[in-house]
């Protein structure tokens, strides 16, 4: 399914639950909105989260969406995207946070550093 398609189906479910909402509804043209279209809080997303997970039969104690986070910056750390541009996407403002927060997912970036000076100076005298 194209995200175009994804984007009007959301659209459409977002009609219908303004509809739903009635008086109830807050317009602040919102992409994502609660049922009642105000801004997303944690325990929306939370409890957005633990539906989505129980479709997918997954257990909801297991995942969060920390977990989730870390994942994202996992995958984008082992698919070689720059540390500067994940602490972007994250939201952070500068690496400083990222490296210490994210450390462990951030392994192989920190890695493909340390041995590129390994070749760098592979062959010099040791001073």
């Amino acid at each position: 399914m194209s995200r175009w398609r994804h984007l009007r189906r959301h659209r459409e479910r977002q009609a219908d639950a303004r509809e739903k909402a009635g008086d109830r509804w807050t317009e602040n043209d919102l992409v994502f909105a609660s049922a009642v279209g105000t801004e997303l809080d944690a325990h929306n997303v939370r409890r957005s989260f633990r539906a989505v997970l129980k479709r997918a039969g997954l257990n909801e104690k297991e995942w969060t969406p920390r977990e989730m986070r870390h994942s994202f910056v996992s995958l984008l750390s082992d698919s070689d995207v720059p540390l500067e541009d994940i602490s972007r996407l994250v939201g952070h403002s500068n690496t400083i946070v990222t490296e210490t927060v994210y450390r462990k997912q951030l392994r192989p970036v920190l890695v493909a550093g340390a041995e590129a000076m390994d070749r760098i100076f592979k062959g010099r005298p040791e001073a």
